[in-house]
């Protein structure tokens, strides 16, 4: 291999090496809430739903029919509905409804946006979200466990 090639190769491996560090840090990091001004109004119509008498919160999780991760994040939030009551949760494939992704500036999967009983943007998590922290960062809005 010439000398040239070699250099391109190895500032390849170096890059796709950053990336992939940079991608696993920020997986399953919770970020908070858009500003008003700035978030998508009507999560829950977004959604395409409407809060139940006893919902506090959406988790509207964005998926893809091929992510092993999404299937997972939709695990864990089924397990969190079963011990907090007013989580509701709705899962939206991004082949099938790329406007959402598009309207919320989603650019991976899975990513889970909570919304409140109103539709504001309470927080985001890209990626497979840390079960712990995800329940911690809602406890303002679904009071004590």
């Amino acid at each position: 291999m010439d000398p040239i090639g070699a250099a391109v190769l190895v500032a390849a491996l170096a890059l796709a090496t950053a990336v992939g560090l940079l991608l696993r840090r920020r997986d399953g990091r919770i970020r908070t809430g858009r500003a008003p001004e700035q978030s998508a109004s009507g999560g829950w119509a977004l959604a395409g739903t409407t809060p139940g008498a006893d919902d506090r919160v959406l988790l509207l999780q964005l998926s893809s029919p091929v992510c092993t991760p999404c299937r997972r994040t939709a695990e864990l939030i089924g397990d969190l509905r079963t011990r907090r009551p007013g989580v509701a949760h709705t899962e939206v494939d991004v082949a099938d409804r790329p406007d959402v992704a598009r309207t919320l500036g989603v650019l991976r999967t899975p990513t889970v946006v909570a919304f409140d009983r109103a539709g504001a943007e309470l927080l985001r998590i890209s990626g497979l979200p840390r079960a712990a922290d995800l329940e911690a960062a809602l406890d303002p809005v679904l009071g004590p466990r």
